[in-house]
């Protein structure tokens, strides 16, 4: 400790100066004051001495540490700290959280990525489960695709309320525990938990089965190739909330620009009677079919279109993630979010069924690769450039659980129900612990189920449309208990989602009921009662 300040001659009768925030009971001064008598009888001189080269300085009347506190010592650390630097940057000051908040604009691909993409197979996943009663069936993909839009249309409004009630994020976890109690919350928050870990599944087996199509010889690595991507995407989360959306907003956009391109120009040549002859999967199903077709096989396939439902809960899990104003950036993402897949969908369902693409019985090829080849020819820049940028957006689709489940993961352990070490942050502001933890639990899922995209989706949707049901409902006890301005209106929105989204959570968990959904279903109380017996022991 050295000394930064002469003596101040302070009369012992002076009053005594008011006491600062640092000689707070509850927040012990770092300044050490040494004071001795002065010349004359009664006079005492006060020696203020403040920690200088300690590896702390003064901010803002606070004292916060700097760089050399956190160094490593020794060779092997040095080391250590030169490769985190490398991957990740260098540390972030608390303050700099500010900056590290995103626009609409960067908040689109980081937030909205995930429902943005499953444009890309949410048509096919509907068209598996059809052409099981025939190459006839698939005339119901677009009446399919058409219902697979309204719903998410009323999600969206519902969602909107529940951006404006709760600005600080958290989502269905808050709305439900708020307004139905504790157990309700932490089922919502179980579901969500839950969907987070598969969406990073599904995307990153998703964006590879992309790549595969075009590169036949990645198909037996897929595994492999998905586990080495997710790798990837903990790096660029770890390096911080901005960086992340930096990074994957150009694909994103790419993505976009390539798929209004792509169908565009299709039905251009629809509408011209140039009509693009089909591309022949490598595998094709049987024409007659395996199955009847029955109403229980086509709300099968309606809940495997549900994919492209998911994602849909992110924007407002992470309304703080958003620049000032939080609620009006978030609402507007929303709304391009929603807006942007519909089109993109409609018309990859519109064109694939117009054309007469059948889906590939061992998942070689996507349809999305065999549009791709019947519009504008197979080789051709154009096919590599739709093929590419729908094989990033899909691995970056996976950034949309690792946006939200760190998140979430967070508020869950300010609350006690989960360790403390979910809501610590590391160096670049992000919640590294949550990240590691997403990214071995989705690994570990994406090995069991061989990569396929097809055996994972059965597991998926279950746990967004319970967090749906629960946060619309929850939403209509809180506006029937405050009765605000506007509460009618706004109680009829979410009573009309409440009644929508619980429709669709029984179709889907009793059609996926015995391909998997039965997992999630045992998972989820068993997880609610794992985060309770963690406030129990706190």
């Amino acid at each position: 400790m050295t000394d930064d300040e002469g003596e101040d001659d302070t009369p012992k009768d002076r009053p005594p100066d008011p006491p600062s925030v640092n000689d707070r009971p509850e927040s012990p001064s770092l300044e050490k004051r040494v004071s001795k008598p002065g010349r004359h009888v009664g006079d005492r001189y006060v020696r203020i001495v403040r920690p200088t080269g300690s590896g702390l300085r003064g901010h803002g009347g606070r004292w916060v540490a700097t760089e050399e506190t956190m160094e490593r010592t020794g060779r092997l650390g040095r080391a250590w700290d030169a490769t985190l630097r490398f991957l990740i940057g260098k540390r972030l000051e608390t303050e700099a959280e500010g900056e590290e908040r995103v626009s609409v604009a960067t908040g689109l691909p980081i937030l909205a990525s995930d429902n943005i993409s499953s444009s890309a197979y949410a048509t096919e996943e509907a068209m598996r489960i059809l052409v099981l009663a025939g190459v006839a069936a698939l005339s119901l993909t677009m009446p399919i695709a058409i219902a697979v839009v309204f719903v998410l249309a009323i999600v969206i409004l519902s969602e909107s309320r529940v951006i404006w009630a709760y600005p600080n994020g958290g989502g269905s976890y808050l709305v439900a525990r708020e307004n139905h109690g504790v157990i309700a919350g932490l089922v919502a928050a179980s579901a969500l938990l839950i969907d987070y870990v598969l969406t990073v599944a599904v995307s990153t087996a998703a964006g590879v089965a992309a790549i595969s199509s075009f590169v036949p010889e990645l198909h037996d690595y897929r595994v492999v190739a998905g586990l080495v991507l997710i790798a990837l995407l903990v790096i660029g989360n770890l390096r911080g909330v901005r960086e992340a959306g930096l990074l994957f907003a150009a694909p994103t956009y790419a993505y976009m620009i390539a798929m209004y391109g792509l169908v565009g120009f299709g039905l251009f040549r629809i509408a011209t009677g140039d009509m693009p002859a089909p591309a022949a999967p490598p595998n094709p199903f049987p024409s007659e079919g395996t199955a009847p077709l029955t109403l229980l096989l086509v709300l099968r396939a309606f809940a495997s279109g549900s994919v492209g439902l998911t994602g849909s809960e992110a924007v407002a899990n992470g309304v703080p993630s958003f620049r000032r104003p939080e609620r009006k950036n978030a609402v507007i993402t929303l709304v391009l979010m929603g807006t942007i897949f519909s089109t993109i969908f409609l018309a990859i369902t519109y064109l694939t069924t117009t054309i007469g693409i059948q889906p590939d019985l061992n998942e070689q090829e996507t349809v999305n690769s065999m549009m791709t080849r019947a519009i504008v020819g197979a080789g051709t820049p154009f096919y590599y450039a739709v093929q590419v940028t729908t094989a990033i957006i899909l691995l970056l689709a996976a950034n949309t659980g690792f946006t939200g489940f760190p998140r979430l993961a967070s508020v869950l352990a300010n609350d006690r129900f989960m360790p403390r070490h979910f809501a610590d942050v590391g160096s670049r502001l992000a919640f590294n612990f949550g990240i590691i933890v997403l990214a071995l639990l989705a690994g570990l899922i994406l090995t069991a189920f061989g990569g396929s995209v097809t055996n994972l989706v059965p597991l998926y949707t279950i746990g967004v449309f319970l967090a749906f049901t629960l946060s619309q409902s929850g939403l209509v006890r809180r506006w029937r208990r405050l009765r605000n301005r506007g509460w009618r209106v706004s109680m009829v929105i979410n009573i009309f989602g409440t009644v929508v989204t619980g429709t669709v959570l029984l179709v889907v968990a009793y059609t996926k009921f015995l391909y998997g959904a039965w997992m999630v279903l045992v998972l989820i109380p068993l997880i609610t009662a794992l985060l309770y017996s963690c406030r129990l022991r706190s």
